[in-house]
């Protein structure tokens, strides 16, 4: 049987989940592609960037009918395609077929939450079984989320990547010879490009609150730009309340594209798009007015689920509460529930997402 694309495409619009075995047949054909990509793939101008979508399908295709349905439009996802969300299955479905149906116009980056580790607590595990009865439509989008790549350039001028900048790389090629087929590791130079994070009250590297990368400033990313002849660098990852966040004097953008986070952050979203003078214009845009507003427990596991991963995070993060799978006060966040810093009659999501998304 001939794997028909646009009818996969055309079903997922349509909201209607692909059979597991199709499902393993595209991701083994996607696999055979990404394999062929390089760590840093490079691209031209004009395209569309898409920050953290995080299981929201629905936003996802709000983000088509702002920016453009593909082919018209090119793409470029900087990762966090699933978790948290209600929709991952559907989410990483319909990017994977994109991908594979368009593959010079659909750019798919890996984030820190395409690993086996963090998809078991917050939430892609749960989907699959639910929807399919079993683990195996996880493992086959687990299994492709290695060949993923690592970071994009557009027009040699613009680095895009999921989290931020290592201190142990200093230049683009060091990227481009690393081994990124494997489970993201829990600490080194792939680890930090997916978790680390800009702080512009810092001016170098600092040990991040996340438990995992790095805090960097203003000076780490005038140099990596000097060394490596570049502009401006273009990342995730992290919560913003206006949709993006532009640092250090326009040499740094934050794009978020998860509106209404975890349906209960009340948070804008946008899209960026890059155009063939280097110009950047962020589309802000509100939540899809076809989401399901979940229940209050199904908003909470969609926060928190069960806690973090064994072994990810450390217990560097001080903390007053912790919430996860131990449940109670105090303990150990790092391994067993997830910490924050807050009073008492302050809401966690505000405090926790920043950090652990």
């Amino acid at each position: 049987m001939v794997l028909d694309l646009d009818a996969c495409i055309h079903s997922l619009y349509q909201r209607q989940l692909l059979a597991e075995s199709v499902i393993k047949e595209i991701c083994e054909k996607t696999k055979e592609l990404l394999m062929s990509e390089s760590n840093v793939v490079h691209i031209n101008a004009p395209v569309t960037v898409v920050g953290d979508i995080h299981g929201q399908f629905y936003d996802l295709l709000e983000i088509f009918k702002i920016g453009g349905y593909c082919p018209d439009t090119n793409y470029l996802f900087l990762g966090d395609y699933v978790d948290r969300g209600l929709y991952s299955v559907e989410t990483m479905s319909i990017l994977t077929c994109l991908k594979l149906r368009w593959p010079d116009r659909v750019q798919l980056v890996r984030g820190n939450h395409e690993s086996r580790a963090v998809t078991q607590t917050y939430g892609f595990y749960t989907e699959c079984m639910k929807k399919y009865g079993s683990a195996q439509v996880w493992h086959y989008f687990t299994d492709l989320f290695d060949y993923l790549t690592l970071s994009v350039v557009i027009d040699n001028m613009i680095f895009c990547v999921h989290g931020g900048l290592s201190p142990s790389i200093h230049t683009i090629d060091q990227i481009k010879v690393m081994d990124r087929f494997k489970e993201i590791p829990h600490e080194g130079p792939m680890a930090d490009l997916v978790w680390s994070d800009p702080d512009p009250g810092r001016e170098e590297f600092a040990v991040s609150p996340r438990g995992a990368g790095y805090t960097f400033g203003s000076l780490v990313v005038e140099k990596f730009l000097h060394e490596n002849r570049m502009d401006h660098i273009l990342r995730a990852h992290q919560l913003c309340m206006e949709g993006f966040q532009v640092l250090f004097d326009d040499q740094l953008s934050t794009v978020w594209s998860a509106p209404n986070y975890c349906y209960r952050c009340g948070n804008l979203a946008s899209i960026l798009e890059v155009g063939t003078e280097g110009e950047r214009h962020f589309n802000v845009f509100e939540a899809a007015p076809e989401n399901e507003r979940p229940s209050p427990s199904e908003a909470q596991r969609a926060l928190f689920s069960n806690g973090i991963p064994t072994g990810l995070f450390g217990n560097s993060v001080s903390t007053t509460h912790a919430v996860g799978s131990n449940g109670g006060s105090g303990g150990n966040g790092g391994a067993n529930g997830l910490s924050y810093l807050t009073s008492n009659n302050a809401d966690p999501t505000q405090d926790t997402i920043h950090y652990f998304l």
